[in-house]
């Protein structure tokens, strides 16, 4: 344990004796290290009081860079476990919800039938956060639309159809498709997906203006709103095989695709779990085809 996994864990957690806590040290000596860090550094780098702790001005510009030393020390670790053998090491995937509720079970599951030792790290977010944790070090590769990264090698998996989903009752439930332009004026529930979103370019490519009255992270939160009968809105049709919700699903016209790809930085420093991993994935899924 370092200095740097101190500061991060701090960070993470917001609390000194959380940190502690998920370390395994006392608060005591978590401080310490956070403590020698700083002066090592000849500053300050986290302001405490009592409504808990802050990065100082310091703080917000060390943070790249002491990320960056931490996430090489991970990378150093895991780089020693590949030279002893595919026996152990740490799989670290930056993922959202459709995938890791419907592929990365069953690929986890398969993937330790071989290799049991090997632990995963899964990291819940966007096309944005995943893209940006790719390239800082805090996952090995993750799930993307390729469309909402740069910089990254991608590979397509799969294509996702999206689909409209209503409330039941609803005027347009009873139609065969629904248009774009019908949902115009539905009050509508906007999946937060980071600096793209699939149906906004479809909808401003046709010219047509949904009143959004609700910006929502989770899929599954959108499903029970709509249950409901708060809005509709645009899902794929990925996390919508798994639906519980009462609720209606009808095709758009015209109909919007994603495009579902791994994204990794370089394949050839990635730890040897994950460059394992990645290649059962892309076998998995030419299997499918």
């Amino acid at each position: 344990m370092t200095r740097y996994d101190a500061f991060i864990k701090v960070i993470e957690t917001g609390s000194f004796s959380k940190a502690a806590e998920e370390l395994g040290y006392t608060q005591s000596a978590v401080s310490q290290m956070v403590h020698s860090l700083e002066e090592e550094l000849c500053t300050t780098l986290i302001s405490r009081s009592r409504k808990g702790i802050s990065l100082t001005p310091d703080g917000e510009e060390f943070l790249p860079y002491i990320k960056s030393v931490y996430h090489s020390h991970r990378e150093l670790l895991e780089k020693q476990k590949e030279l002893q053998g595919l026996q152990g090491g740490i799989i670290r995937i930056g993922t959202f919800s459709s995938v890791s509720c419907n592929w990365l079970p069953g690929l986890i599951k398969e993937f330790k039938k071989s290799y049991p030792d090997i632990y995963f790290d899964l990291q819940q977010g966007e096309y944005t956060s995943i893209a940006g944790w790719i390239k800082e070090g805090s996952v090995d590769f993750g799930f993307v639309n390729p469309e909402a990264v740069s910089g990254l090698t991608t590979i397509a998996l799969e294509d996702d159809e999206m689909l409209a989903v209503l409330p039941v009752g609803h005027p347009l439930a009873g139609k065969e498709r629904v248009s774009l332009k019908e949902m115009e004026n539905e009050p509508y529930i906007l999946l937060d997906e980071g600096e793209l979103s699939e149906p906004l370019n479809i909808f401003r490519n046709y010219n047509i203006h949904p009143r959004i009255q609700y910006r929502v992270f989770d899929d599954y939160a959108i499903m029970a709103m709509i249950e409901k009968g708060l809005g509709v809105a645009i899902l794929p049709k990925l996390v919508l095989s798994r639906c519980r919700y009462d609720i209606v699903l009808k095709e758009i016209s015209p109909p919007i695709v994603r495009t579902l790809s791994l994204a990794y930085k370089d394949k050839r420093v990635l730890p040897v779990a994950s460059r394992y991993f990645i290649d059962f994935i892309l076998e998995s899924f030419h299997k499918k085809v």
